[in-house]
């Protein structure tokens, strides 16, 4: 990691959620006075690990404030390395109180003085899913990224889960890049494609790369699945995408 000091501040917060339940957040912010947009990275089903620090302090390296919440704050999160934890806690958390989460995640960012106004969302696997989900459902956000977000066609849905995100797409309110895998399950490239003739017929501005021989998680650095080419053209696309909606 390159030297942050007098580039980047960071730190630890609360914000106040869904109901006002305290939700713990990472901030990373450029030095200066701005403004600058702003930017949500909604964490993996691991929850704000690292990684997703990581990439919040690569925004805010670019000229970005990024937040990065703690989804599972109320209930902790699963143990990273033990899978049988994490699915749980992916699907036992309320859409409805994501949205109101990542709600007040906004809220909290265009209040700072340093903002220009303009926000973004970025999600990476169920985060992948919320940042789609999140776009259909406020109309306080400029922009939105999809990295490989599954369960977007759902077979099966539950009260924490009632809508699958394809049947929001009508209400999607700011343009949409997605970034996928050829080679991934959940979303698969049919998956993808039904999502992409979704937005078509709703007259949605979107723009869909599916990379060849990248699957689930190719940002994912910590992980087996890290692609370092599929993940350096797909963040170059990232910062193009913001610098089009957010500027």
């Amino acid at each position: 990691m390159e030297n942050q000091e007098n580039t980047v501040t960071e730190k630890m917060f609360v914000y106040p959620g869904d109901e006002t339940d305290p939700i713990d957040a990472f901030l990373a912010e450029p030095v200066g006075e701005g403004p600058f947009p702003s930017v949500v990275v909604i964490m993996e089903a691991f929850g704000l690990v690292e990684h997703i620090k990581d990439i919040a302090r690569s925004f805010a390296r670019e000229g970005y404030i990024a937040i990065a919440p703690e989804l599972y704050s109320r209930e902790g999160p699963p143990d990273p390395n033990n899978l049988s934890t994490v699915g749980p806690k992916m699907f036992g958390a309320p859409d409805k109180r994501v949205i109101n989460d990542l709600e007040g995640a906004v809220a909290f960012l265009k209040s700072l003085p340093t903002s220009n106004g303009k926000v973004g969302t970025i999600g990476f696997c169920s985060g992948g899913r919320q940042s789609l989900m999140f776009a259909c459902r406020s109309t306080n956000i400029n922009a939105a990224v999809d990295c490989y977000g599954g369960f977007i066609v759902q077979e099966e849905l539950t009260p924490e889960r009632p809508t699958a995100p394809i049947d929001m797409t009508s209400d999607l309110s700011c343009p949409l890049l997605g970034l996928f895998g050829d080679e991934d399950q959940n979303p698969s490239p049919f998956h993808i494609a039904l999502l992409k003739e979704t937005l078509e017929n709703h007259g949605k501005e979107f723009e869909f790369y599916s990379y060849p021989g990248a699957g689930h998680g190719f940002f994912a650095d910590y992980r087996p699945s890290y692609n370092e080419t599929v993940a350096k053209n797909a963040w170059d696309r990232v910062l193009m995408w913001y610098s089009k909606y957010l500027s």
